[in-house]
């Protein structure tokens, strides 16, 4: 099984024609999205027109990708079993090296040594961003609930 990855690099990166582009095939792709596979049929300027069958599960990646380069961002697919550098790590978090590195030495997200190198699992790091994200809505949520009280609500 894949995961997906954002990696947290610079817009202009990828072209104004290749966001209109992967727009309008997110939304082609996303329309098939309920289908256990989909028949492609893919042509260029330079070769002959190829015709295969991508399963559901490849389709719901392209989509999420195609979604991520519309937007702007670059996309990097990564195997759920691949280890990353501490600086890929912090990338992925949108977090400093430093601070990331604090969060290893607390024992907030599992790594291992390679000689004197840190290196910590795809399926760890993301772990460890979900459930990051689950307490900053629990927190969030607590937030709107408490000003529903104090009567600041609409």
């Amino acid at each position: 099984m894949m995961g997906t990855a954002l990696i947290g690099t610079p817009a202009d990166l990828v072209s104004d024609d290749d966001r209109d582009v992967a727009r309008n095939a997110s939304r082609a792709l996303a329309r098939l999205a309920g289908n256990r596979s989909v028949h492609v049929e893919a042509r260029s300027d330079h070769c002959d027109s190829q015709s295969f069958v991508l399963p559901a599960s490849a389709v719901r990646l392209l989509t999420d990708m195609l979604t991520h380069l519309a937007n702007g961002h670059a996309v990097a697919v990564i195997p759920e079993d691949a280890e990353l550098t501490t600086q890929q790590a912090a990338d992925m978090l949108n977090v400093s090296r430093p601070f990331l590195i604090g969060l290893l030495e607390k024992n907030e997200i599992p790594f291992r040594l390679v000689g004197r190198h840190r290196r910590i699992r795809f399926q760890d790091l993301s772990t460890f961003r979900e459930a990051m994200q689950r307490s900053r809505k629990a927190a969030i949520d607590g937030l709107v609930a408490q000003a529903q009280e104090l009567g600041f609500g609409y």
